[in-house]
């Protein structure tokens, strides 16, 4: 009664105070733009509970901790246990590598995150012609179980958790990490982390690809199947909206997008003949934090909503760890300037803050510098203590979803959720994000979002500061970090070593095993780990898989 009451005395009073905007625009027709979010979603003047009156807050709202998750997905959230603060970082040798993780760790890091190099990423050993200028550039460069086991050196593996930015050849990194920990008495079971393992969104905006569709969608399921068995606390894939975003895709895109890959995962896992308890609960994912401070929190409750749903209704999951959405974020590289480099630190802390009031389970803020070059050891401490202020000094960890509530907050959630599905809706009838993928759609999508915002910030509609506006005269940085390219005779010189002084018939043995496994059925895991464990490159490995599964090669999507 009280709620009905309420809503009629609005309902009264808004036209009264409308007539008073208009009528203070008329003296002022400056205070008269129009605003959208970045996913074109007009912005009111003014929000009241007119604007969630419809919204079934029983339903949508809730407590945290229970479906559909919109609050978070622990009744406590940050009151309990801070998100895990985990840098990327990796870059040049794995020496240097190890060097800048026990850096972090010593700074109050407290997860791991492995950035790979090109080559590695495609596959290619350092030594092969295309990684040229390459190796080590871009992340860490990791050729054979050698690297691997340098890159951990005095890092014990049940006392950290480690995500692994691969995709193509994610199960042979995990395969490494894997056999690291058994050399350290480790138990698979023992193991906390993530392993990317996200091939469609490669296809769809980031080109890091190796193999054609099915087998790359074999692997993904494989890695599922064999870590349900024995490494269970393992995240199997982190579904990546983050790079479509990266790419130009809206904040409803990315929801979209990484939604319907996780909908196409979860059908190609069932098909398999896996049950969804057993490995739903070990789907996480990865967004983006880019700079529309609400509209990114809205987005994230809405992500958490949809899933729940997605994953109660449509696949009939029993288990409530199966609906909840986990995720991690990074704030957002694209949005990062080379002008004025130092205005990075506040557009990170936005973006951060975004993160964190939207309910993410861990973070990596960039480094002011990182539009210029990799980040120095001053840089990369800047972003996490960024991470720590917000944890420490701001407050906003201290009560669960303090934004809850918000007329503006519910209304934008609604909004990017009904939008996000009426885009799920067009790819299921093209019959999923395969094939939504193989026809160029989203493609296509993302690519005139990301025209389109550049021609706003060319026509100067959006302002990025330093660079459209509020420009200065200034010089290059001088304190940034260089990749030696001589990291690339060393890794040479290292992979010759190895070859030399391992048991090769071992190798030719566990590769044509592999073959075999290829040509068939089998769970790939097993044989790739027995490959790795007697020092088969990550390059060897991948040729018997190209000379099986062959080669993608993108279509044209415009």
């Amino acid at each position: 009664m009280f709620k009905e009451k309420v809503l009629k005395e609005l309902q009264e009073a808004v036209p009264a105070w409308e007539a008073r905007v208009q009528n203070t625009l008329t003296r002022h027709p400056e205070r008269s733009p129009e605003f959208t979010t970045t996913s074109g979603i007009a912005v009111k003047r003014l929000y009241t509970p007119l604007d969630i009156a419809g919204q079934d807050y029983a339903h949508d709202l809730g407590f945290p901790g229970e479906y559909p998750y919109t609050r978070g997905v622990q009744p406590t959230m940050y009151r309990g246990r801070l998100w895990t603060m985990r840098q990327y970082a990796g870059f040049a040798s794995a020496e240097e590598s190890n060097r800048r993780y026990k850096y972090l760790l010593e700074q109050g890091q407290t997860g791991l995150s492995v950035a790979f190099d090109l080559p590695t990423q495609l596959g290619y050993d350092s030594d092969h012609p295309l990684a040229e200028g390459e190796v080590g550039k871009v992340g860490v460069a990791i050729d054979s179980l050698a690297d691997m086991e340098t890159l951990f050196d005095g890092i014990p593996l049940d006392k950290v958790s480690t995500s692994m930015t691969i995709n193509a050849p994610a199960a042979i990194l995990l395969a490494m990490y894997l056999a690291v920990a058994e050399k350290q008495g480790i138990g698979f079971d023992k193991l906390d982390g993530t392993i990317q393992n996200d091939i469609l969104k490669e296809y769809a905006a980031r080109g890091t690809y190796i193999f054609p569709p099915d087998p790359s969608m074999r692997l993904v399921t494989d890695i599922f199947a064999f870590c349900s068995e024995h490494v269970p606390r393992w995240n199997t894939i982190s579904i990546s909206g983050y790079h479509m975003r990266e790419a130009g895709a809206t904040a409803v895109q990315e929801v979209a997008f990484t939604l319907a890959n996780g909908i196409a995962y979860v059908e190609a896992a069932i098909k398999k003949g896996l049950n969804v308890d057993k490995f739903a609960s070990r789907l996480s994912f990865f967004f983006n934090a880019h700079n529309n401070l609400l509209e990114e929190v809205a987005k994230f409750r809405a992500a958490r909503r949809l899933w729940a749903r997605i994953m109660k209704e449509r696949f009939g999951a029993q288990d409530p760890r199966s609906w909840m959405l986990r995720f991690h974020t990074q704030t957002a590289g694209s949005t990062l300037t080379a002008q004025q480099p130092e205005n990075n630190i506040v557009r990170t802390t936005i973006q951060a803050l975004a993160a964190v009031l939207g309910g993410t389970q861990s973070l990596h803020t960039n480094s002011f510098d990182e539009a210029l070059a990799l980040p120095t050891e001053k840089s990369v401490r800047i972003a996490l203590r960024t991470q720590q202020i917000l944890a420490y000094e701001s407050g906003v960890a201290d009560t669960v979803d303090p934004l809850a509530g918000s007329y503006f907050i519910e209304s934008l959630t609604e909004e990017i959720e009904r939008r996000a599905m009426e885009y799920i809706a067009k790819i299921d009838a093209m019959g999923g994000a395969p094939r939504a993928i193989e026809q160029g759609y989203i493609q296509r999508e993302i690519q005139e979002s990301a025209y389109r915002y550049q021609m706003e910030i060319e026509r100067g509609e959006r302002i990025v500061v330093g660079v459209n506006k509020f420009q200065i005269e200034e010089e290059i940085p001088q304190e940034l970090l260089k990749v030696d390219p001589a990291v690339r005779d060393l890794q040479i010189k290292k992979l010759k070593e190895i070859k030399a002084k391992r048991d090769n018939l071992a190798v030719r043995q566990a590769l044509k095993e592999l073959r075999q496994a290829a040509e068939g059925e089998d769970n790939l895991m097993p044989p790739i780990l027995k490959a790795v464990k007697v020092y088969a490159t990550l390059g060897e490995i991948c040729d018997v898989l190209r000379g099986v599964f062959g080669e993608y090669r993108a279509v044209e999507s415009i």
